[in-house]
């Protein structure tokens, strides 16, 4: 069977269909430590960038499999960005993250936190968190417009701005490129807050959870940990 493509001869398509869950279990088992899972992420962002992904756990057979239930391994908090899917750029499938995408990986006090507690906290497979930014982000760049023109961005928008202008004050000082560096220090002041919160701050003590910054190229398709 070619999991790869999904695609098995008609004769032994219901062969394959029984015999892939337990195949890929076999293949390649879920990490059992932080150091692990982020291994396995950065594995998978090297097959994408060298163009030799696997397309693991994206078969009909497995996505019958996971039904039943799931155990992802990470979680990702990345932009909003239809060019950075977190699946496709480290290279996994159907259970294995929890993805939560906001402009700019920008937290807010509710919803978003709260989703990003959700993993580590009811899963004990998901001990790793990883926060992704990315390179030529259109948020950052609005948010700078914005933020130096003393303007307001419509709608909602503006409570993106508003929760880059931390960001924004960090790499303003700074030398070079200022959405690069914006971009840098929105992941890397996100990747502190969430060591701050609570629940969060006990998993890590209690449970060894590991929270990690990355910022993605689009160019390459490399994803570097910064934090």
């Amino acid at each position: 069977c070619d999991w790869s493509s999904d695609v098995c001869s008609s004769d032994l398509s219901s062969a394959c269909a029984a015999a892939a869950p337990a195949d890929e279990v076999a293949r390649e088992q879920y990490p059992e430590s932080q150091a692990a899972a982020l291994r396995l992420l950065m594995q998978g962002n090297d097959r994408w960038a060298r163009g030799r992904p696997r397309h693991p756990h994206q078969s009909v057979a497995w996505r019958r499999h996971v039904a039943g239930g799931q155990k992802p391994f990470a979680t990702v908090l990345s932009c909003i960005d239809s060019r950075v899917p977190p699946e496709i750029v480290f290279d996994r499938g159907l259970g294995d993250l929890f993805v939560i995408r906001t402009g700019a990986q920008t937290l807010d006090d509710l919803v978003v936190l709260g989703s990003v507690e959700f993993g580590p906290n009811g899963f004990p497979s998901s001990r790793l968190i990883l926060v992704l930014g990315h390179s030529s982000c259109g948020a950052i760049t609005a948010a700078i417009s914005v933020i130096q023109s003393g303007g307001r961005a419509p709608g909602h928008i503006q409570a993106v701005v508003d929760a880059l202008r931390p960001a924004y004050r960090v790499a303003v000082r700074q030398p070079g490129e200022l959405e690069h560096n914006m971009n840098l220090a929105q992941t890397r002041l996100t990747v502190q807050r969430l060591k701050r919160v609570p629940l969060l701050r006990r998993l890590i003590v209690t449970d060894g959870l590991m929270i990690v910054g990355g910022h993605y190229k689009l160019e390459t398709g490399r994803v570097k940990l910064i934090a």
